[in-house]
């Protein structure tokens, strides 16, 4: 398996309605991530991911890992998502499409690895993408503890040269396929919104801030502002190498013998203000 893998999806699946455990996330992306985007996919081909790699790329327990990995690819077999929109942004679809993301499983018992094939109306959502698609590196998600948090990274992450997205609840309740629970905002706050953000702050190279908005008396909206870390970071750093207002490079240019940074960062500090000749 690639040591770095990306995720590619179109953006309308991944808008579309549906719901994942946590294990069926992790293997569903994992098998997306092998994806070559140089070859042409047909539902014909397998891909496979062993008890010792899901191990191995989701952090979880050896012993366990294939158990957990079998019984994630059973259940994913019944799972259906609802999509509404045409890959690569072409338009909205006549007709919704209801289909399962895999069209077989195989699995052998004892040989602890798990094999799948994508179903047919899936793969132009998943391949062949020239615009209109959300990529991500797989190591971003998969060491994540809700599900939740894998849904509202790629949301976010869809939106990442704008840094901020507005979305309403009605609609977070229809793609996560949670319309009949949480139905107080406190709950939903409680359960959905709080430990997936936590989720991505934690484990993801995001880090995301959230407000809410009313609509009358009615919380109705919510609204992300969110980043890369690193570049938070690099900011941050560049931020750092002033001392006492003065860069640092500057100090190490005209600093006299025996000054420590600070007191020559004072004097220069002085000096730029005219205080001393």
């Amino acid at each position: 398996m690639d040591n770095n893998p990306l995720v590619v999806k179109s953006n309308s699946l991944v808008e579309a309605s549906y719901r994942l455990s946590l294990n069926e996330q992790r293997l569903i992306l994992t098998c997306i991530s092998q994806i070559r985007r140089d070859e042409f996919v047909t539902d014909e081909l397998m891909y496979s991911i062993s008890a010792s790699e899901f191990a191995e790329v989701c952090g979880i327990d050896p012993k366990t890992a294939y158990r957990e990995l079998q019984s994630a690819a059973l259940t994913l077999k019944r799972r259906e998502v609802r999509i509404t929109q045409e890959p690569n942004g072409q338009r909205k679809r006549k007709k919704t499409l209801i289909a399962g993301w895999v069209q077989s499983i195989e699995y052998t018992e004892g040989e602890g690895e798990v094999k799948l094939r994508f179903n047919h109306d899936i793969i132009p959502y998943l391949t062949e993408l020239s615009k209109c698609f959300t990529s991500y590196k797989l190591k971003n998600v998969v060491s994540m503890s809700s599900s939740y948090g894998v849904r509202f990274y790629e949301l976010l992450i869809q939106w990442k040269h704008l840094n901020e997205r507005e979305v309403s609840i009605e609609w977070l309740r229809h793609a996560l396929v949670i319309e009949k629970k949480y139905g107080a905002i406190k709950d939903f706050k409680k359960y959905v919104l709080d430990p997936a953000i936590k989720d991505i702050n934690k484990n993801s190279d995001l880090w995301v801030k959230w407000n809410q908005k009313k609509t009358g008396r009615k919380v109705t909206h919510i609204i992300f502002k969110f980043g890369f870390k690193e570049e938070k970071k690099i900011k941050r750093e560049k931020q750092e190498i002033k001392i006492q207002g003065i860069e640092k490079s500057f100090i190490e240019k005209n600093a006299r013998p025996g000054e420590t940074y600070e007191q020559a960062a004072l004097r220069l500090k002085a000096i730029r203000g005219g205080l001393v000749a």
